[in-house]
């Protein structure tokens, strides 16, 4: 700022830091992924934020195409890399990443370039999304594992001649029950613990026909 040709004093301009964003970047952390700060903000402005946050890198002063291609340089690294953004210039980054997560309150052109689009604009959904994909991948190989496993279990008992079809119905039967019962555990927690399906629940017959 001047004034009458004599110099004042500058003006810097900077998102603020969301309350939950400190503590979102933590939890990735325990979860043994590296985080990145991939920003267009001035260097001094990155930086300060970066530190707040604690990440892990910081590259600052990027265009969309500088995104893109940070993205590619991991991800031809063989690296996975999850991309969370939602403005325009990171779209492109968005696409190119394993997987890209745009936030709900984000722009048009993120979210149609995401693979997963967070509900809101609460970070911490991040951490929730993430750890609920490991959970399910992790109860996938469980499942295929111990399928791997009751198959050859059978076919070794009935080239032995120890398997008969009573056997064979229980076998299948009980392993598939197993199964499915080791699925059940991803399943959302009760009604009385979850406030939305508690609400709809707790609603008074006036209330639910009007």
């Amino acid at each position: 700022m001047a004034r009458g040709g004599k110099f004042l004093g500058s003006l810097t301009v900077a998102d603020t830091l969301r309350p939950e964003a400190t503590k979102v970047i933590q939890d990735l952390k325990l979860m043994g992924m590296k985080t990145v700060l991939l920003t267009g903000d001035a260097k001094a402005v990155a930086e300060d934020i970066g530190r707040k946050l604690g990440v892990d890198e910081i590259a600052a002063e990027l265009l969309p195409e500088d995104k893109l291609e940070f993205v590619s340089r991991l991800t031809k690294a063989r690296q996975n890399v999850i991309m969370l953004g939602d403005g325009v210039n990171d779209a492109p980054a968005l696409m190119k990443a394993t997987v890209g997560i745009a936030m709900g309150a984000g722009t048009d052109v993120a979210r149609e370039s995401a693979n997963v689009v967070l509900i809101g604009n609460d970070l911490s959904k991040l951490v929730e999304t993430v750890s609920i994909a490991r959970r399910c991948r992790r109860t996938i190989m469980q499942n295929f594992v111990g399928t791997l496993i009751v198959d050859t279990v059978g076919v070794g008992l009935a080239a032995f001649g120890f398997l008969n079809p009573l056997l064979a119905a229980f076998i299948h039967v009980s392993s598939e029950m197993v199964f499915i019962l080791n699925s059940a555990r991803l399943l959302p927690p009760l009604a009385s613990k979850n406030p939305l399906v508690q609400g709809l629940f707790s609603r008074t017959p006036e209330a639910t026909s009007s």
